[in-house]
């Protein structure tokens, strides 16, 4: 009883539930547990939207949002895991929801200032939230 409350029954942990840190790792969405909780306290991981603590658990059916390695990563959880698996089992843990990744072209429009130009204008600042896209 003590194990199914505490999501730590043996194996994979399929019935209950797992660290939202753990679960990331273990499905291959970071390459380290440390890069996953790091992600996690800079507030860059969701659970069911809202921002998650590296220790919070995730179950079947929740949404993780993960905004890593410039993109963001949307998947749901289909299994619970707490122990790093292979890459056939970790795409059936989870079901991808996430955008496309940009193409090199996309991912290459960015604003370029002169070095020693100093910090941009007010004006100048617009411009560039414009051309990233953002408002």
């Amino acid at each position: 009883m003590a194990d199914e409350a505490s999501g730590t029954s043996g194996t994979g942990a399929e019935a209950g539930s797992v660290r939202v840190d753990a679960w990331i790792w273990s499905v291959r969405l970071t390459k380290t547990r440390s890069t996953a909780a790091t992600a996690c306290r800079a507030g860059h991981v969701r659970v069911n939207g809202e921002r998650a603590k590296p220790a919070q658990p995730v179950r079947a059916g929740d949404e993780v949002r993960l905004f890593h390695a410039g993109r963001e990563r949307i998947v749901v959880v289909r299994r619970p895991v707490s122990k790093r698996v292979g890459a056939p089992v970790a795409a059936e843990c989870l079901i991808d929801k996430s955008p496309p990744p940009p193409t090199p072209v996309e991912a290459a429009v960015v604003g370029i200032r002169d070095r020693g130009a100093g910090r941009p204008t007010k004006r100048e600042r617009r411009e560039i939230e414009t051309l990233r896209g953002r408002q």
